[in-house]
């Protein structure tokens, strides 16, 4: 078996924030969104949609360019990219759809996103507000609430390497392969935006960063997500429970062409095997151009 894939499994540190807003609002409270455990407790999260929107916004901040959006081929149609992914970087690793009577061309994304969950549980924290800006209109303060939260948060990406900047003939999409250097562009940008990753949401009042400070990598010979349950933090402390993801690299080891652990020191205690974060998304650099066979 030859490598194939890269699964990223990620924590990051949220000391005050509200990232992601819920569906409904209840007597002035802007709710998050959470999952219900079968105990009853409630886990807010960063929806897979908000990573991948957070992912694209990232691309673009560092230069490239991002697939035009427009009306779908068909009335009242879902909005629609331009569905270039030889030419545009997130229709390649994000894929698209275009649904036309004439046929459906679809692009499954090579890009596979977790939420982006807590791993502590909500505990009722609001942050009240009032906007003062009414009274200055000469009507009342608009008095409002937003739920708020404080916790790791832990989160997957899995990328196909032997998908990225190619698609065959017959899968559904425009048929189309990259120049090797131009596939571990692509690759390495993705890498870069997912080091710096930035929610643009609600972050006029709640600055957050969701960039990772822990990663458990690993260079695939088969697509799986293998750390996305494994990883976890030891309640109360800033250390990452490391018996249970080093027995996910003895587990899968004959899946496993490489693998790597990276903290970033300022956020969890040094831990014997773990790399200084630098180091360790520079491991995961030389996982790509091996794989594409670039320098």
């Amino acid at each position: 078996m030859k490598p194939n894939s890269i699964t990223l499994t990620y924590l990051s540190k949220v000391s005050f924030a509200s990232l992601n807003g819920g569906d409904k609002e209840v007597d002035n409270i802007g709710t998050i969104k959470k999952v219900t455990l079968a105990n009853g407790d409630q886990l807010p999260y960063l929806s897979s949609q908000a990573v991948r929107r957070a992912l694209r916004d990232k691309l673009q901040e560092l230069g490239w360019a991002l697939s035009p959006t427009g009306e779908g081929s068909e009335a009242k149609g879902a909005a629609k990219t331009a569905g270039e992914p030889a030419t545009y970087i997130d229709d390649d690793l994000f894929g698209y759809m275009d649904a036309a009577k004439s046929g459906t061309l679809v692009r499954t994304s090579p890009v596979r996103v977790e939420s982006l969950l807590a791993l502590s549980k909500y505990q009722d924290d609001l942050d009240f507000g009032t906007n003062y800006m009414s009274k200055a209109a000469g009507g009342n303060p608009n008095i409002f609430e937003t739920e708020i939260h404080s916790g790791f948060y832990r989160g997957t990406i899995l990328i196909e390497l032997d998908r990225v900047g190619v698609e065959p003939e017959g899968r559904g999409g425009k048929s189309f392969e990259l120049p090797a250097a131009e596939r571990a562009n692509r690759v390495l940008a993705l890498l870069d935006a997912f080091q710096t990753l930035w929610s643009s949401g609600r972050q006029s009042r709640f600055l957050a960063d969701i960039s990772p400070k822990f990663v458990a990598a690993a260079w695939m010979k088969s697509k799986n997500p293998v750390f996305l349950e494994a990883v976890d933090v030891e309640p109360g402390t800033q250390q990452v429970k490391l018996e249970a993801v080093r027995s996910v690299v003895s587990d899968y080891g004959r899946f496993i062409e490489q693998s790597v652990l990276a903290a970033q020191a300022g956020v969890f205690a040094p831990a014997e095997g773990v790399v200084p974060l630098a180091q360790g998304f520079e491991t995961i650099r030389s996982w790509v151009n091996s794989y594409y066979g670039v320098s």
